[in-house]
């Protein structure tokens, strides 16, 4: 498995990919921000000015049903949010 896992697409990071050149990226959780620039520089063929991450813990969820009540844990997950220098972009949509 690589280090970058999937690519975020929301309203708020198309906008800022627009505007700021910063795309986001769900990646491994032990990745420092070395691993994931060079990542994204391979897979993508373009240069990366900064990368930012956040680590996020997953939220304790339950739920009532005809067996009782389930209670359950979301998963744990990490966030990369990765600026580019200069004019290149990154388009998610260009195989599809």
């Amino acid at each position: 498995m690589g280090i970058i896992i999937k690519p975020i697409v929301t309203e708020k990071l198309t906008a800022q990919g627009d505007k700021l050149n910063r795309y986001g990226f769900v990646v491994d959780r032990k990745a420092n921000k070395l691993q994931i620039k060079d990542a994204v520089e391979k897979l993508y063929g373009v240069s990366v000015a900064d990368v930012n991450t956040v680590n996020y813990h997953g939220k304790r969820k339950s739920r009532y049903t005809k067996a009782g009540l389930l209670r359950g844990r979301m998963n744990h997950f990490k966030k990369a949010y990765v600026t580019l220098a200069g004019e290149d972009k990154i388009d998610f949509y260009a195989n599809i």
